[in-house]
């Protein structure tokens, strides 16, 4: 018998760290190790990583932050990256149901944000970078956020609210990715977001910054140095104005995102715990 985990619990043979370093997101978001739950995550963390016989890192990210903050030997990890599950879909029945419901135009391009809590993942960066941008196109935030509100003014601070959605969640995002043509995702940390796989799946084009270990599978034109690198600006707007190039970044994220199926992700997985068990 033995400890297969996805959370962190303190005695794990094989542990998934699937949610990252919580030591590296606390300085990230600047919050007090004082407060008990992180104190508490903190005492896992350390015990979890030091009594693992092994653990999987789901970007080379991670593995790296877990070697630097708590001096974990290299051959104690192993890199596997996240998979999804592949899906047909149709572009055209998508775009049209984007039309009826919000009531825009069939030939704009689509930016999209997908993910909730909108301050990790980028959300204040998302609405300046729109801000920069010159061109026509209409973008989507979609997922939760308590503070929505506090976007939605800063979207017209910005004057940029007629050409922006606020969805919340929704159980037809794909349908968005479908329609969509750019997901720009300027997180401040994220171990490994699904969001970039899936936006590739639905053939996107997409940005996202060097604090998501999902941009190691990307090319290093499309990785925002930080949240507020806007130096992707003139980027984003090369592709709204040249659509055969934003057409061939589609389909060579369609390409590379077929390497990433949850199938390789759980063969991958096994031949490590049966490693283990023999």
């Amino acid at each position: 018998k033995f400890y297969f985990s996805l959370e962190r619990i303190t005695c794990p043979d094989i542990y998934r760290a699937g949610d990252g370093v919580h030591k590296v997101f606390l300085k990230i978001e600047k919050k007090s190790k004082l407060n008990p739950l992180h104190l508490v995550y903190l005492w896992i963390e350390k015990r979890m990583f030091k009594n693992a016989k092994k653990i999987i890192a789901n970007s080379k990210m991670v593995k790296e932050q877990i070697i630097k903050n708590y001096a974990i030997s290299e051959q104690n990890i192993e890199v596997i990256y996240n998979g999804i599950k592949l899906k047909k879909f149709d572009v055209n029945k998508s775009k049209k149901k984007l039309r009826d419901e919000f009531g825009i135009s069939g030939d704009k391009k689509i930016i999209l944000f997908v993910g909730s809590g909108f301050k990790r993942k980028g959300g204040y960066e998302f609405l300046k970078i729109l801000s920069l941008i010159e061109g026509d196109f209409v973008a989507f935030m979609i997922g939760k956020e308590k503070r929505v509100n506090f976007y939605k003014n800063l979207a017209k601070n910005l004057m940029i609210d007629k050409k922006l959605f606020f969805t919340g969640a929704r159980s037809d995002v794909e349908d968005f990715y479908s329609a969509g043509d750019i997901l720009l995702l300027p997180t401040h940390y994220e171990p490994f977001s699904n969001v970039v796989l899936e936006a590739m799946s639905f053939k996107n084009a997409v940005f996202t910054s060097s604090q998501n270990g999902a941009h190691e599978i990307l090319n290093s034109s499309f990785v925002m140095q930080t949240p507020q690198d806007f130096s992707i600006v003139p980027k984003i707007e090369e592709l709204l104005n040249d659509s055969k190039k934003l057409e061939a970044i589609k389909e060579e994220n369609y390409k590379i995102v077929q390497n990433f199926t949850i199938e390789k992700n759980a063969k991958q997985t096994l031949d490590i715990i049966n490693k283990y068990l023999k």
